[in-house]
């Protein structure tokens, strides 16, 4: 009988295949990601500055093979990952800290909660906790030094990293610029006020996204399109048009 790497009834498993809550994960990582420390690295290659979207959506296919995969190939996808990153290292010379991995663990796990209960429901104490073992024992296989133990720790040290570890730096509105280059105008600022929804207080006061977020009224017919199931019309009409098919293959648990 096969074993996953992530059970097959599992919270992570129904964030994880909806489309709509994909996409704000990574609307507010998109977000923390120009106020990481760390965010030089993402830059070092080009790949993220000069294709935003498609690198979201390798992330994303990455994501959704650790989660929806057998045990095995779930780990051999974390081992291609942590190969990835030792190749960019040995490029730069350099090692990418521990902290760095961290904190895209980290974001991981707070956008999935975030996302969740902006357009689905609260999540119970226990499915919070069950997201964090999740991406926990992804950082477990990279041998991750810091690695919180447990849920409550989690929440800690996130606080800790939200408070003392974000800043402007000059790749801050770089990065910003990229998006509204690669998204267009309009799209752009859907971005941001999906981001205004999502993201934590201490991001959205460093990134100015504002407090008004006009966004929610639009949310609320989304989900009455939902529930008639007539989204897709919105999606489409929001998405661009070369990208429309990859976000609807993540509304279906893929068969890796």
């Amino acid at each position: 009988m096969s074993t996953y790497f992530v059970h097959q009834d599992s919270i992570v498993r129904k964030i994880w295949s909806k489309a709509d809550t994909i996409l704000f994960i990574f609307a507010g990582a998109s977000a923390e990601f120009a106020l990481n420390r760390s965010v030089d690295w993402l830059y070092y290659t080009g790949r993220l500055p000069a294709d935003p979207l498609g690198r979201l959506f390798s992330t994303v296919d990455y994501s959704r093979q650790i989660i929806f995969s057998e045990d095995t190939a779930a780990l051999q996808s974390i081992d291609r990952i942590t190969a990835i990153h030792k190749s960019v290292e040995a490029s730069r010379g350099e090692q990418i800290p521990d902290e760095a991995y961290l904190e895209v663990l980290y974001m991981l796990i707070d956008y999935s909660i975030r996302s969740y209960q902006l357009l689905e429901q609260k999540l119970t104490e226990m499915e919070k906790a069950e997201v964090f073992e999740v991406f926990y024992s992804v950082g477990k296989r990279m041998n991750l030094v810091g690695l919180p133990g447990n849920y409550p720790d989690w929440k800690i040290k996130r606080h800790k990293q939200l408070e003392d570890n974000l800043y402007r730096s000059d790749f801050t509105p770089d990065l910003y610029r990229q998006y509204q280059k690669h998204l267009g105008f309009v799209r752009y600022l859907l971005l941001k006020q999906a981001q205004v929804l999502v993201v934590p207080q201490q991001v959205n006061q460093l990134l100015l996204l504002g407090k008004t977020p006009w966004l929610q009224p639009v949310l609320f017919v989304y989900k009455l399109f939902r529930l008639f199931k007539l989204h897709n019309l919105l999606k489409n009409a929001i998405l661009p048009a070369a990208y429309i098919n990859q976000v609807r293959a993540m509304d279906t648990a893929p068969n890796y």
